[in-house]
């Protein structure tokens, strides 16, 4: 595979801000609201503890993201990295599993939008709301990646003051009448701290930082490409970490049910963080967290939908997928053959989801799996690239943090649910068949 870089069109314009907004949009910086009860419950109370060490376990994957990018600087993402560490068929393989993650993770985002619309306005069915999302989401990232990452950085600075009222409204609350629980007790637990149940814990909360991954498909479109891109991973990791410990804390400070009581009643765990938030400062930060997870939700997914189109565009352009999906707009320089692709997968997976009472259920059981899969051929592909091709004597960057990588992902997949293993085996067969029908040279589809 020749290393030079193929611009294929796409028009460098973005800088390391531009980048973070796309990464922390996708994650959305009030990601652990909807999970917050789930994790409380888990781990005892030790909600907070369980994003500091989920932090510091992504910290690895966003380590070799940062190695890769500067060794192999092209969209694409792991589909590029591990087809220049490991070979054509793994690069594949990676890609295709990267795909579950890219496609359905939005499908998810603009589902969430749809049920928080649906909630504000319930004479309108949640899939037209969802539907909508997907429509003007689209025609933003149509519009160019400029467009997309101006309005973006708008909505982004909104999510951030909500998220910073959040954060005055509870410290207020605090100091007036108190902790509902001790103190430390967010990093050490009610009763008992357990370190198994706060692993426990972690493997639900490493969904909340799925995303960030995503700026490094935009390394062809980033004004100091690789080394912009490099930090931007790096940073958009920190502060969302920072961002998801500082809320879960003041939180879980607030929460007046014990994490016995959650753990005895589910229904309670989804609707915790709101319930909190009402009984602890009031309705009113209540209805503006919901309104604007709502709207967060909705450019989380145009974040995902980008960065899922510059991965089929890899793909195509590699010779992995149809070649047709390769073309770029030589207008806004967007890959729009590619991106109307994943949007029409997207929208179809977000309607049938918002049309059944399971399809949250259904979607979100699954989204992990092929980012997890996708993580540890990245760092493998750290490996195969800096140790086996080029022999590097930098043993802790290029083969000890990497091989700690795999270990952290091997211990999330194993914490996932049953549903999700299947599922991902399922896609992951099928990533084999067709590397077997298009032959492991890349003689496929596109050639």
């Amino acid at each position: 595979m020749s290393e030079r870089v193929e611009s294929g069109g796409l028009r460098r314009s973005l800088g390391v801000r531009d980048l973070m907004v796309y990464g922390l949009l996708f994650i959305a910086p009030m990601a652990p609201v909807g999970v917050f009860g789930v994790l409380d419950a888990k781990s005892r109370g030790a909600v907070a503890a369980v994003y500091l060490v989920a932090t510091v376990a992504m910290g690895f994957t966003a380590f070799s993201y940062a190695q890769m990018v500067r060794a192999v600087p092209q969209t694409g993402s792991v589909f590029a990295y591990a087809r220049a560490g490991l070979g054509e068929g793994p690069g594949f393989i990676a890609g295709w599993m990267a795909m579950l993650d890219y496609l359905l993770i939005p499908a998810v985002a603009y589902l969430f939008s749809g049920i928080a619309l649906h909630s504000l306005v319930p004479g309108v069915s949640r899939w037209v709301w969802t539907a909508l999302a997907v429509v003007v989401t689209t025609a933003l990232n149509l519009a160019g990646v400029r467009t997309a990452a101006a309005v973006g950085f708008a909505v982004l600075a909104v999510e951030v003051a909500v998220l910073a009222v959040f954060v005055v409204s509870a410290v207020v609350v605090l100091v007036r009448d108190g902790a509902q629980r001790g103190w430390a007790t967010p990093f050490t637990a009610v009763g008992d701290f357990s370190a198994a149940a706060v692993l426990s814990a972690v493997s639900v909360a490493v969904l909340s930082y799925l995303g960030f991954d995503a700026i490094a498909t935009f390394v062809e479109e980033a004004v100091g490409a690789s080394a912009a891109v490099a930090r931007a991973v790096l940073w958009c990791l920190v502060v969302s970490g920072a961002l998801f410990v500082t809320q879960t804390y003041l939180a879980a400070l607030l929460e007046p049910l014990t994490p016995e009581q959650l753990a005895a009643d589910p229904a309670a765990q989804g609707p915790a963080f709101y319930d909190t938030v009402e009984s602890g400062v009031g309705h009113w930060l209540h209805v503006l967290v919901a309104a604007s997870k709502a709207v967060g939700a909705a450019f989380a997914a145009l974040a995902g939908q980008a960065a899922a189109a510059r991965l089929v565009f890899a793909m195509a352009r590699g010779g992995r997928l149809p070649r047709v999906l390769a073309a770029v707009d030589p207008k806004t320089a967007v890959p729009r053959r590619a991106l109307l692709v994943a949007a029409a997968i997207t929208l179809v997976a977000a309607v049938w989801a918002a049309d059944r009472d399971d399809g949250l259920d259904r979607l979100t059981s699954v989204v992990d799996i092929g980012a997890l899969t996708a993580f540890a051929l990245l760092h493998a592909s750290v490996v195969g690239w800096y140790a086996v091709k080029h022999h590097s004597r930098d043993l802790l960057r290029h083969v000890v943090v990497p091989v700690l990588g795999v270990a952290v992902i091997g211990a999330v997949v194993y914490e996932a649910s049953g549903t999700a293993q299947v599922v991902g085996l399922v896609w992951l067969g099928a990533g084999f068949v067709v590397l077997l029908v298009q032959g492991a040279s890349g003689a496929g589809v596109g050639r």
